[in-house]
């Protein structure tokens, strides 16, 4: 009955077309009237603990980290690099897309902004030369969502505070099934463009290589640090946060001097609305959080997966496929600070490995991010681009396609992920 109430009011809410933060809101205060728990007092300084967080201080810095790459010339140089080293094959500018995708990932962690980086840059390109729209846009858009899985990445960030889960294991553990999206993606899109006929770039010199390689050096450093920094203890995600906008600011100052005081200006007026926004939904999963927990939700839960729980890869398959529908009609931090709480305790229950879970969770919902009806980062590509969104989910299924399989080869062989994971761990 708790449960029923719970889901009720939260999805009766959402399609009413209230935001989902205040949704969350709403399905708290229906469980605290219903366990007659219910005082303003509680709802407000649950409120406030659900945002009261150190790992959460990484979302502002990385944010802001990501816009100053976008308007101060990192992005720009990953892609003249990515152009000299590809663009010449056959479907150059597709490699050009998936190489600067994976390199992008590792500066942003946004799948809007590395798909929107992507789409401005490339798409003209890609359109002048004779690509096929569809697939081009596909393409772009399934790109951009291998943002979310490499560190630095917003949604890990978020899991692991919803979760209860190491932010350094998820962001060591992403790199490896990060790039193996990166490898699907190559794979895919050279067997598309097997027949297409396509002008193709002059093959550039080794000057020209060095050359690139020697402007972009600076942008290239900023994931090595990350990471590096996270991998040996020299800092904790939430200050390779802060050492990342520090050193985005310096070279895009200092360095290509590309970013103008009115410049960065506007850079922090974006990370400020885009931090109230999931700082507010945040607290308010929370609040829900916390409701879920005094209702004994996850146990009601148990309960019904029951004979599911002795047979982990299984428990795995079915969430995973309840997680990709609702990807399908959510956008992926909702998904995430709804669903994570709820199924968390039953995760712990089967025995599976936390991290695995929460990485499997952020490339499936990440995949929603590209699937109609809402597909987020396709809306975001489809504007862009202003190709209309059945050409480009049309486009984009094929990779769609080859996500969901290599999600399906994830959950059949889990060492997939924890052996490289505990690699880079150590």
């Amino acid at each position: 009955m708790t449960l029923a109430l719970f889901l009720g009011v939260l999805i009766g809410s959402i399609l009413l077309g209230l935001p989902v933060a205040f949704a969350l809101l709403l399905s708290a205060m229906a469980l605290m009237l219903q366990m007659d728990l219910f005082s303003a007092d509680i709802l407000a300084q649950s409120l406030i603990n659900g945002v009261d967080s150190f790992p959460l201080l990484a979302i502002p810095f990385f944010l802001v980290a990501g816009e100053v790459m976008s308007s101060g010339g990192l992005s720009k140089r990953i892609v003249d690099l990515a152009m000299t080293l590809v663009g010449h094959r056959q479907g150059g500018l597709g490699y050009v897309a998936i190489f600067t995708a994976v390199l992008l990932a590792g500066l942003s962690g946004s799948a809007v902004a590395d798909a929107a980086a992507l789409v401005s840059m490339l798409y003209p390109m890609m359109r002048k030369a004779g690509y096929p729209e569809g697939h081009s846009v596909g393409l772009l858009a399934s790109g951009g969502i291998i943002a979310p899985v490499i560190p630095p990445s917003l949604p890990l960030i978020l899991i692991g505070v919803a979760g209860n889960i190491s932010i350094k294991n998820l962001f060591l553990g992403g790199i490896a099934p990060g790039l193996m999206m990166g490898a699907v993606l190559i794979f895919v899109w050279s067997r598309l463009m097997r027949k297409e006929k396509l002008e193709t770039m002059p093959k550039a010199s080794t000057a020209q290589r060095v050359d690139a390689f020697r402007k972009s050096i600076w942008a290239l450093f900023l994931p090595i640090i990350i990471v590096g920094g996270i991998r040996f203890g020299v800092f904790t995600p939430t200050e390779a946060a802060v050492v990342a906008a520090v050193y985005a600011i310096f070279v895009s100052t200092v360095i290509y001097r590309e970013m103008t005081l009115s410049g960065f200006v506007g850079v922090l007026i974006n990370a400020g609305r885009s931090t109230a926004m999931v700082m507010f939904l945040v607290g308010c999963a929370m609040v829900a959080a916390w409701l879920i927990t005094v209702a004994q939700l996850p146990q009601q839960l148990a309960s019904m997966l029951g004979p599911l729980i002795e047979s982990p890869r299984l428990l795995m398959a079915v969430i995973m496929i309840i997680v990709l529908l609702i990807g399908m009609v959510m956008d992926l931090s909702p998904t995430i600070l709804i669903l994570v709480p709820l199924l968390m305790p039953i995760i712990k229950m089967a025995g599976i490995d936390p991290v695995y879970f929460g990485l499997m969770f952020v490339i499936n919902t990440s995949i929603g991010l590209i699937t109609p009806p809402v597909g987020t980062v396709l809306n975001v590509v489809c504007g862009v681009s202003r190709v209309p969104m059945s050409v480009a989910a049309k486009g984009a299924l094929p990779f769609i396609i080859a996500y969901m399989l290599l999600l399906a080869v994830f959950i059949a062989v889990p060492s997939i992920i924890i052996v490289p994971m505990k690699w880079f761990i150590g």
